[in-house]
């Protein structure tokens, strides 16, 4: 071999080891992004404004379901990769909400998943952006027009703000005319106009109370936040109805209420107050209302810490000092681990391909919200999801509905 074809020789050799290698290291950069070391999912939730605490702890929620599965090993179908939570504040307003979905799609492509956005206006307006992108995202957000527009990347994990309706008013209904002996006649409803009151009226006044046997001897409506309670409770006063349905979204507007309520002398029982929704068992309303005003009070929800969760209620009381668990905390923190189940399942951090373990979902009952099994419809609704009654007894908010979950036995408020 002359000099010149051992040159050659040697340098092909070197060529084709170069390039040899070269494609070691390209699969293998394939392979890790195949399986990162850490996979995003979103929270969306108001962080500033008048449902700022809501927002904090949904939060709250997230980081505890987060930790909980990393320490637990990430996501073993990819190799243990684990969770990293981005927050976004959606704000106040429908606007702002829509204005935070757009920047989370923009600057964070690397999601895989989210969930928020706490008031159903605002996941109404979020779920516009989201689903563009083609992002699945979980929500506890009631409204029936969440999962009745044909989108495909929206799963709701709670009950319809209709669904809670006909599952929670024939409860109360029973629980009154056990208690007293007769069932309400006529019945006050005061609301405020967000997308899920809006929802659960539409249910109550066009089914439930004809068949319940309920007459609507009061509506009002407002726009939050609230500024004067009194006219409201003022035609309550007038009309003497047997129950009173009292609907606020904002913690404010709930104080408001109950502060006129008891001004009025129409508390503790003198007009049997409901609520469905989670604000007016907000740790926030012993701020500036007593126990005793709050007293026998009920509220239908979507999720609430109850029986079964005494671990994660502890560990949210030490590690956060919340002195009880909200559905916002529960459901959130169930989020991150439907979220790992989709992950595990699609095999990779794909957010088409975590939308499809949504989809084909069926991982039996659920264990972090009521009723029914960890599967979705067609529309995105959680297969049999269920209700929870919560009752103010002696300053805390407990389940006590349905019977496996009951942390007391409820009793109907009233006043001879």
């Amino acid at each position: 071999m002359n000099k010149t074809s051992k040159s050659k020789t040697s340098t092909g050799l070197t060529r084709r080891t170069v390039l040899s290698g070269a494609a070691v290291v390209g699969l293998a950069g394939v392979a890790r992004a195949q399986t990162p070391a850490e996979i995003k999912v979103g929270l969306i939730v108001p962080l500033s404004g008048i449902y700022t605490r809501p927002g904090q702890v949904m939060k709250m929620g997230a980081e505890m379901g987060i930790d909980h599965i990393n320490a637990q090993g990430g996501i073993k179908a990819l190799g243990g990769a684990k969770l990293k939570l981005v927050v976004i504040d959606c704000g106040d307003t429908t606007e702002k909400a829509k204005n935070a979905a757009q920047r989370m799609v923009a600057q964070e492509p690397d999601l895989v998943a989210a969930t928020g956005a706490y008031l159903s206006s605002f996941t109404l307006a979020v779920t516009e952006v989201t689903e563009r992108a083609e992002l699945p995202v979980l929500t506890l957000s009631y409204s029936d027009l969440l999962t009745d527009r044909g989108f495909k990347y929206i799963f709701q994990t709670a009950a319809t703000a209709s669904r809670q309706s006909e599952l929670g008013l024939p409860t109360l209904m029973k629980l009154a005319e056990n208690a007293s002996g007769k069932k309400p006649k006529t019945v006050a409803m005061l609301m405020d106009n967000t997308a899920t009151s809006v929802a659960t009226a539409k249910a109550l006044k066009e089914k439930l109370f004809a068949q319940e046997g309920l007459q609507l001897a009061v509506e009002e409506v407002w726009t939050p936040p609230l500024s004067d309670a009194t006219p409201l409770i003022q035609k309550v006063r007038s009309a003497k109805p047997n129950l009173l349905l009292f609907m606020p979204n904002a913690v404010s507007d709930a104080k408001l209420g109950l502060e006129k309520i008891s001004e009025f002398g129409l508390g503790q029982g003198k007009i049997p107050t409901v609520s469905f929704s989670i604000t007016i068992a907000e740790p926030d309303m012993l701020q500036s209302v007593s126990p005793e005003t709050v007293q026998g009070i009920m509220t239908i929800v979507a999720n609430w810490g109850a029986k079964g969760h005494e671990a994660l209620i502890a560990e949210l009381k030490a590690k956060y000092k919340e002195p009880w668990m909200t559905q916002n905390v529960i459901s959130t923190y169930g989020d991150m681990w439907l979220m790992k189940e989709a992950l595990e399942k699609a095999g990779k951090a794909d957010r088409n391909a975590v939308a499809q373990a949504f989809r084909t979902m069926d991982a039996g009952p659920s264990k972090y919200y009521p009723g029914g099994q960890l599967k979705f419809d067609e529309k995105g609704r959680r297969i049999g999801a269920g209700v929870v009654i919560v009752q103010w007894q002696s300053g805390v908010p407990v389940t006590v509905y349905p019977p496996e979950l009951a942390q007391a036995q409820p009793f109907w408020p009233q006043r001879s």
